[in-house]
């Protein structure tokens, strides 16, 4: 190894990502990672327990929409503190949609990596569904809006993905969470 350079875990993920889209995530491992990245296999487990969690970034995403739903207004209605909730994590994807397609396709590629995004995604609903119960909001009403959320965290992140797609991600998320609210009203969406 060469000087110590800053940043291990990004250059660990990017080198992941690089190895998973070249390979496949199968046949690469985390020594290869390591050695992309210019590491030790030690400091890779340093940063990542296994070489799926690369991929998802421990709970930078969940802590933000759960500090972002606590801290909304106590007067705003369960709907619209999962508004405040998606806007800041759309801010944490800004300059990033090169990566998360990639990233992205590398998932979608591999059974056992959408099995993680999953649970991933289960996790971020009981986690924002916990805040919204101690915002005051009983349940069903905080389960059922946390998984609406989710949803729309899920299909609004895979169409800002979309090669056509050029809006930012907090108006993707905006535009369904906009359409959510027409369909639970009885409409039929735009």
């Amino acid at each position: 190894m060469g000087r110590w350079e800053p940043n291990a875990r990004g250059r660990l993920a990017e080198a992941a990502l690089e190895l998973y889209s070249e390979r496949g995530f199968e046949q690469t491992t985390v020594a290869e990672i390591a050695k992309r990245a210019g590491l030790t296999e030690r400091t890779y487990f340093r940063h990542y327990a296994d070489k799926r969690e690369v991929l998802f970034g421990g709970t930078e995403l969940q802590d933000l929409l759960v500090e972002a739903a606590a801290g909304a207004p106590e007067s705003m209605a369960p709907v619209d503190v999962l508004a405040v909730g998606l806007d800041a994590i759309s801010g944490m994807f800004e300059d990033r949609r090169a990566y998360a397609r990639r990233r992205q396709a590398v998932i979608i590629a591999n059974a056992e990596l959408r099995e993680r995004e999953l649970i991933k995604l289960a996790s971020l609903s009981a986690a924002l569904a916990g805040t919204l119960r101690r915002r005051g909001v009983p349940e069903p009403a905080a389960s059922l809006t946390a998984e609406a959320g989710v949803a729309v965290f899920k299909v609004g992140f895979e169409r800002w993905i979309a090669e056509s797609e050029e809006r930012g991600m907090a108006p993707v998320m905006r535009e369904l969470l906009d359409e959510l609210k027409s369909v639970a009203r009885g409409g039929h969406g735009a």
